[in-house]
């Protein structure tokens, strides 16, 4: 194929070195290399320099620009003029990723292709780093200064001239005074971390991989499970400090030990792409060389894969999807005995606002798609997740870091500095020439890590732009939408380390991190998860920016999106707490069998408190519970009622005084001084116990296995799994990362509950879990108040209870519902025993309802209201789908969207099987739905504006005869009432006569782009919670005008917007569910006759709301409800198109009994 260069879409560029020595290139000047030629090509010559020790004496070739995008790769010559020129420092990047077509012009540069940080293996195990207690004592009261490194910090008052030993002195003389006073004061021994660079300059290798797209991991070229089958690129670096020759020893106990499974076997590894083992794990000799000449390698470095998606047709133009490709990258590094990893650095990266080409010139500044928000996600189910305000500080704990440090430490970046060791101050066992440590010159920009970065993500994060054009001079609600573009970087999966995105203040420059913290680098299987970058402009989404990057990840780690159905249940922890007894937990499962004639109940789950101890899980609370078989027996009894028996178990985690800490004090694990890690405080410490060892692995099966085989429950609610991974080196198998050992450990739950079992993430690190949990709280403990209440600071953001806080985060992660498994938002607090308003109350249920989540009670049931209970009868049952945040990058509330919007139509081929009763098994039918990622997408791949009744995760189906609706809800977070203002034409679908009509371009329009009922009657608007009715005529949307709505504080309204037809008796909403069309099961318009016929398997009492036409004379007409005579009033007389018509309101009373003409509502003229 031709050179790349042209290509409209997203491009990777290597930018090889330039240089004055001659060497011959790989193809004739000028010409590029032909794709069908490319595998196996050595693009970078292999002339020896002069200075060369011969060992893998790979010279970079001086001009040639490796490229890769969808439709292949490519090398292709640059001018010898321009090849010579010195690069400006805007210039100084080892690789770009850009695209000539997109309308914003944002491209990112990254100035290295990889860093790594080591230190020597000994100084990761517990003998180097653990102190005595006294010695700990001594240390802290000496001052900073004694653990500072050999040359001195440079921060402390000593090194900055306050003290002895300080700047003033020699760095050899500053840091042997540094450490006698170690020696002398006991302080813990420094940890000499060194950091290595890796540039253009260091490549010695590049192997093109071309793939055919044929969706096969089989076929040739690299194929990425979630992704697809991608062209590659697969770049050998020359070894630096911390590379290891083939065979050599350790100089070093790195104190790891055999790993082997006590008592049962584990399911093999899953497979995550079909990338050969690297060189250094083959036998066979002719795989240890590389390049034309065959030439032996005796020493190996890290190797780079970038890989693109291909091109769905490389015979067509790009399409939309084409365009907006991600790049995905991992690095393989060898073993190396002798070292322990702490951090890859796998990309510095620079967010650039206009597209710059290779010559160095650069077109104009759009400085209007400045980034605005960043979109930060939490290291675990309570951390903070949501959209920042650039500039803005990002919301954290409150608390202490020694109550609730562990909570929210995922990937920890420890930076090693280029000049903190000298060539004295440790080896690698491995010296050649090229073996510096500091190759090349930091950049002017200060380092971005988790000490330096003003914003930090754990997995993933997301950078957005509102745009100028967004910016209403009326106050509304900015949409996503209608801003600029975003920019989505992190990992597919956390089974290898955890990621961390650190980002400046000005989201300008972002580094991408892969953290180890100290694993002992002895394996031939280390690599980081697959490192994903894209770039969607605004054109290219309505919806979620992160759509494409939520579905990659769900496919890529198997998720279990909807395997298991859709939960109503009931939770006995925020009434009762610990206090729970078999009576208790009986009389709430007989109350909530007696309400199932009202909300279908599928679900009761026995919380903490049955137990005597954490860890001691079958010692049961004496007198408390039966005596022989006390779970089984309760079990029982909750399955008698017609529900599944749930158990919350806490399998890492063991209480202080529990028999299991005093028999195994082995199995918990300990920081790098020798104590036992902080877990954090939960209202008491408690241990977390160690996944890397084989025998608490044991513990846990034994435990899982027990939960649900022998005491017979069929939910697990597993919480403080996060106690599986804490920090610290005191563990069984220091080679293992913290991510590796939590996967191991879920593998271990899985394995134990069989795949049958429903199992509920709590307090658990996201990442890792995909594909092994089937729900997953997705926020911090729901409260009895809005805020958390004193002595608990009421300004935390992190992990304290709090209504407020289950909130945010149900709608910040509401993304990832029935994507990668079913949200669980924690409970929905009905009691009158809490402090939450009804506003609060309802908008507690509305966020649940809308965002399709788990929906679980928590109350004494006997002492429930019919007023709060009804609450949640209007949400009950859940629609199996999950409504769009439209805010939910551009949000200026703390990280809390306020519009959520979802889709309701009849026009779907699956409406039958979804209409019949509330028993259907909506799930089932959506499943192999949510299977199909590709299709979910909130934008269509091929089209510029898309069907919204297509998007099947955002839409449900209703019965024939009701037509196409949007269900949009409106929240005020705020403390004190005010009005709130939306795009009207953001929440409704559109024909193609409004796009015309708003202006889009006539090329913009394609014949599926205007799905929506012609709207030139205007709209019907029926407000659910407070039943009112207006109609809203066509020049709202035309003249783009806002929804107006004045709401309390924490209140939340529902609307329901239907565009009106004059002509046609129309179902405009009822207040009996909140969809206001999911309770119909049939509904048919005749000249003479409107016959409506409601789901009747629950008892439901309220009223529907119609609209008919004057001239069909319903005004008088005979009005009947469960065949017997019935009312209706009139609460509106809207002019549509010149036609009189009324609005009606009809009251109903469902029984539920299944009788003859229950639920049935006719209205004859």
């Amino acid at each position: 194929m031709s050179s790349l260069s042209n290509y409209a879409g997203w491009i990777f560029r290597l930018n090889l070195p330039t240089s004055s020595s001659a060497a011959s290139p790989p193809a004739a000047d000028g010409e590029d290399c032909d794709n069908a030629n490319l595998e196996g090509v050595q693009l970078l010559s292999q002339n020896k320099s002069e200075e060369s020790n011969g060992i893998n004496d790979h010279i970079p070739s001086p001009s040639y620009l490796a490229e890769l995008c969808p439709q292949g790769v490519s090398v292709t010559t640059l001018d010898q003029s321009e090849a010579t020129q010195p690069q400006s420092p805007s210039q100084n990047w080892s690789w770009s990723f850009s695209s000539q077509s997109c309308p914003s012009k944002w491209n990112v540069t990254s100035s290295k292709l990889l860093s790594v940080t080591y230190r020597p293996a000994h100084e990761a195990h517990p003998s180097y780093t653990n102190i005595s207690r006294s010695r700990e004592y001594w240390n802290k009261s000496v001052g900073s200064c004694v653990t500072c490194c050999d040359a001195g910090c440079g921060k402390c008052s000593t090194c900055l001239g306050g003290g002895s030993g300080g700047s003033s002195q020699s760095p050899k003389r500053r840091g042997k005074w540094s450490s006698m006073k170690r020696t002398m004061s006991g302080a813990p021994k420094p940890i000499h971390r060194v950091k290595v660079d890796y540039t253009v300059e260091d490549i010695m290798h590049i192997e093109p991989v071309s793939a055919a797209n044929t969706g096969d991991e089989e076929a040739d070229g690299v194929w990425i499970r979630g992704v697809g089958n991608c062209h590659a690129l697969r770049i050998y670096l020359r070894p630096k400090f911390g590379s290891c020759s083939d065979g050599s020893q350790s100089i070093i106990d790195s104190g790891a030990k055999p790993n082997k499974d006590i008592g049962f076997e584990l399911s093999a590894m899953d497979k995550w792409d079909n990338l050969q083992s690297p060189p250094w794990n083959s036998k066979d000799g002719d795989a240890k060389k590389l390049g034309e000449d065959q030439k032996e390698v005796k020493h190996w470095g890290p190797i780079l894969t970038f890989a693109i998606p291909c091109q769905d047709d490389e015979s067509k133009e790009p399409t939309a999807k084409d365009k907006c490709q991600p790049l995905l990258w991992k690095v393989h590094h060898p073993p190396n005995p002798n070292v322990a990893l702490d951090s890859f650095l796998l990309m510095e990266g620079a967010l650039n606002l206009h597209m710059q080409n290779l010559q160095g010139k650069s077109s104009s500044s759009f400085d209007y798609d400045v980034p605005t928000n960043v979109y930060v996600n939490g290291y675990q189910s309570w951390s903070f997740a949501g959209s920042v305000v650039q500039g803005e500080p990002q919301p954290g704990s409150a608390m202490p870091d020694v109550l609730s440090g562990a909570f929210n430490r995922g990937g920890v970046v420890l930076s090693g500095d280029h000049a903190s060791c000298d060539g004295d101050s440790w080896s690698d066992n491995f010296e050649t020439a090229t073996n510096t440590r500091n190759t090349n010159s930091m950049d002017d920009v200060e380092e971005l890590n988790a000490t330096t970065a003003f914003y930090k993500s754990d997995m993933f994060a997301c950078i957005s732009s509102n745009g100028t054009t967004s910016q209403h001079d009326d106050g509304r609600i900015l949409l996503d939408e209608e801003g600029g573009p975003a920019l989505i970087t992190g990992f597919l999966s956390q089974r290898k380390q955890y990621g961390v995105v650190c980002m400046d203040k000005g989201l300008r420059h972002f580094n991408l991190f892969a953290c180890h913290e100290g694993q002992v680098a002895t394996r031939n299987d280390i690599s980081s998860d697959w490192a994903y970058l894209q770039i969607v402009d605004s054109s290219c989404y309505d919806e979620e920016a992160m759509v494409y990057y939520i579905h990659a990840c769900g496919d890529h780690n198997d998720a279990r999106a909807m395997e298991k159905g859709l939960t109503y249940g009931w939770c006995s922890w925020y009434h009762y707490y610990e206090n729970i007894d078999h009576d208790s937990l009986s009389k709430n499962a007989h109350v909530l069998n007696k309400a199932k004639s009202k909300i279908g109940f599928n679900l009761c789950l026995v919380d903490d408190g049955y137990m005597t101890s954490w860890g001691d899980w079958t010692s049961l609370k004496p007198g408390k519970f039966v005596k022989e078989g006390g779970m089984r027996v309760l079990a029982d009894a909750i399955r008698s009622k017609g529900m599944q028996p749930g158990v919350w178990l806490a399998p890492f985690a063991c209480d202080k005084n529990s028999k299991l800490a005093k028999d195994h004090p082995d199995w918990i694990i300990r920081n790098d001084s020798g104590r036992y890690s902080n877990s954090a405080n939960c209202g008491k410490f408690f241990y977390g116990l160690d996944a890397t060892n084989p025998e608490v692995r044991k513990h846990v099966y034994d435990t899982i296995h027990r939960a649900v085989h022998e005491w017979g429950f069929d939910v697990l609610k597993l919480d403080f799994l996060y106690a599986s991974c804490l920090a610290g080196n005191g563990k069984y198998d220091n080679t293992m990362s913290r991510a590796e050992a939590f996967y191991l450990g879920l593998r271990t739950i899985r394995e134990a509950a069989g795949d049958e079992t429903f199992i509920i993430g709590c307090g658990c690190p996201l990442g890792t879990a995909i594909g092994w949990a089937d729900g997953m709280r997705v926020s911090c403990d729901t409260g009895p108040t809005w805020l958390p209440e004193f002595p608990l600071p009421h300004w935390d953001n992190g992990t304290l209870p709090s209504l407020r806080g289950m909130l945010r985060n149900t709608l910040s992660r509401s993304v990832l519902g029935h994507r990668w498994w079913h949200n669980d938002p924690d409970c929905v607090l009905l009691g009158n025993t809490t402090k939450h308003t009804d506003n609060e109350v309802i908008s507690a249920a509305s966020v649940v309802g809308m965002t399709g989540g788990m929906f679980l009670l928590s109350d004494d049931m006997e002492k429930v209201s019919d007023a709060r209970l009804s609450v949640a009868r209007k949400i009950f049952p859940l629609t199996g789908v999950t409504a769009v945040p439209l805010d939910l990058h551009s949000t200026m509330n703390g990280g809390m969207p306020s519009v959520l919007r979802l889709w309701c139509t009849e026009k779907s081929i699956m409406t039958d099987e979804v209409n019949g009763n509330f028993e259907v098994d909506v799930s089932g039918i959506l499943r192999e739905q949510a299977s199909k990622l590709q299709t979910e997408v909130g934008w269509s791949p091929r089209n510029n504006n898309i069907d919204p009744y297509s998007r099947e995760r955002s839409c449900f189906f209703v019965a024939p005869g009701l037509g196409s609706w949007t269900v949009a809800s409106l929240s005020n977070w705020m403390s004190h009432s005010t009005t709130m203002s939306v795009s009207f034409a953001a929440l409704v679908a559109h024909s193609i006569q409004d796009f015309a009509a708003m202006g889009a371009p006539k090329d913009s329009i394609s014949s599926s782009a205007g799905p929506g009922e012609k709207s030139e009657n205007g709209y019907h608007v029926f407000s659910f919670w407070s039943s009112e009715y207006v109609w809203i005529p066509h020049e709202t949307l035309v003249d783009n005008s806002p929804l107006v709505k004045k709401l309390e504080s924490h209140q939340t309204e529902i609307f329901h917007i239907k565009p009106a037809d004059p002509t046609s008796c129309q179902y405009i909403g009822s207040d009996l569910h909140f969809s206001c069309g999911f309770e119909v099961s049939s509904f048919v318009a005749g000249e003479k006759r409107v016959l409506i016929e409601l789901k009747n398997n629950y008892a439901k009492k309220g009223s529907v709301y119609l609209y008919l036409p004057v001239g069909k004379k319903f005004d008088n007409a005979t009005v009947e409800v469960n065949g017997a005579e019935g009312s209706m009033e009139i609460i509106a007389r809207p002019t549509l198109g010149g036609n009189e018509g009324v609005v009606v309101r009809v009251p109903v009373v469902i029984k539920g009994t299944g009788e003859e003409n229950d639920g049935v509502v006719s209205i004859s003229c």
